[in-house]
């Protein structure tokens, strides 16, 4: 089947998938750390403070996560996209409204579970669950909502909050959600896909369904995680202390915000490339190049200080983000089986919000002790440097147990 021809009959479905990235963008970092200086100056919290702040409630959005992400397996996508977004909605008014430091905590994690949490898990499971044999070509279209929420979402925030403030920006995402994805997501998957003949056979060969247990007990599970999540841990850690990161340069927040539509092109790019590349060669032998532009992303941020450089960094980010979330979300079900994904995503994808976590309070702490932001991202650099080697060691570990070395 042509690129085309795949688009158009699947169209309903693969749009599905692409809104719900989109509309998670409200619960990314990108959008909510837009907020920072002024939840700093209103409430009196240092960098590290804040940070802690959004590692408590994004921790603890990932201890929930593995209990609501598994209902996937058991509930229709639209019933569980409509709670979501309801609840999405209701976080996003918490925010506006927050009076004290308990309800900035409360909303970041409602904001964390409901976007970055189960929005992006729904979108990147169904797209992994409809399709087999497109399966990479599914969710490179799936991950082509997270740049088009980086493109428009934080310019509309910065333009909302001059006229607004911050606190009507927000309660502009509220209604968004609920006037638009609400019932847009309603419709889309008010239909199931049904897989045609050729998938179903071919759903039928991809071998051992793993449980959730077993992949937990499976230390090349563990080694990889820790390996691809390295852009949630970087990523988040650096955009969330963006504000910090302008004003130490000396760099303008509207440019640099600006950039952002750099790293959704590169998203993009990624995505449409690595698509194809996936069903073609597959996602485990394609694994230990994952990291290789976020690694000169963190190279290029370190040591070069003009302005221009937030444009090579944020568009290399994009790349290494639409290779690194399209791949992922091939690579699961391609080692693990479709059966329990939901179950398994959902852990995945909690480990990935404990890494994403971390980076902010992390930072922030180091920030607030005195260590210079250029060495931690050139710490960040050296570390996808170390994963890049050992992701190629996993890559061939998998291809081993395809062959039978189990």
């Amino acid at each position: 089947m042509s690129y085309f021809a795949f688009l158009r009959d699947n169209a309903r479905w693969l749009s599905a998938s692409y809104l719900l990235a989109t509309f998670s963008g409200f619960g990314q970092t990108f959008f909510i750390s837009l907020s920072a200086g002024d939840l700093r100056a209103e409430f009196g919290l240092s960098h590290g403070d804040l940070g802690m702040l959004y590692m408590l409630a994004t921790l603890g959005s990932a201890l929930t996560l593995p209990y609501v992400g598994k209902s996937l397996d058991h509930f229709p996508a639209q019933k569980i996209a409509l709670v979501v977004v309801v609840g999405f909605a209701l976080f996003c008014v918490a925010l506006a409204n927050a009076f004290a430091v308990w309800m900035v905590a409360l909303a970041f994690y409602g904001l964390r579970l409901c976007g970055q949490g189960m929005m992006t898990h729904t979108s990147v499971t169904t797209a992994g669950r409809w399709f087999s044999a497109q399966r990479g070509r599914a969710v490179s279209i799936a991950m082509l909502g997270f740049p088009t929420a980086e493109a428009i979402f934080p310019f509309c925030f910065v333009l909302l909050s001059g006229v607004i403030g911050w606190r009507g920006a927000w309660y502009v995402a509220a209604l968004v959600l609920v006037c638009v994805a609400l019932p847009v997501l309603f419709w889309l998957l008010a239909k199931d896909r049904i897989p045609s003949k050729a998938e179903v056979a071919s759903l039928k060969v991809e071998g051992r369904q793993w449980t959730r247990g077993e992949v937990f007990r499976d230390a090349r599970f563990w080694l990889v995680s820790c390996g691809i999540n390295a852009p949630a841990f970087i990523g988040t850690a650096i955009l969330f202390h963006q504000v910090y990161l302008v004003e130490l340069r000396g760099w303008s927040l509207e440019v640099f915000v600006s950039a952002f539509l750099f790293m959704a092109g590169g998203v993009v790019a990624a995505s449409l490339v690595i698509g194809p590349l996936i069903d073609r060669f597959s996602a485990r032998k394609l694994l230990p190049y994952t990291l290789l532009p976020l690694c000169v992303a963190c190279f290029v941020l370190a040591n070069i200080h003009a302005q221009a450089a937030a444009f090579v960094f944020l568009g290399l980010v994009g790349i290494g983000n639409g290779f690194n979330g399209t791949l992922v979300g091939s690579f699961w079900p391609e080692v693990y089986g479709t059966r329990h994904m939901g179950a398994i995503r959902a852990m995945a994808f909690s480990i990935m919000v404990f890494a994403s976590a971390a980076g902010p309070f992390l930072v922030g702490w180091l920030i607030d002790i005195g260590v210079s932001l250029d060495v931690q991202i050139m710490g960040m650099g050296l570390y996808c440097l170390v994963f890049v080697l050992i992701l190629s060691l996993m890559a061939r570990a998998y291809r081993a147990r395809q062959a039978g070395a189990d």
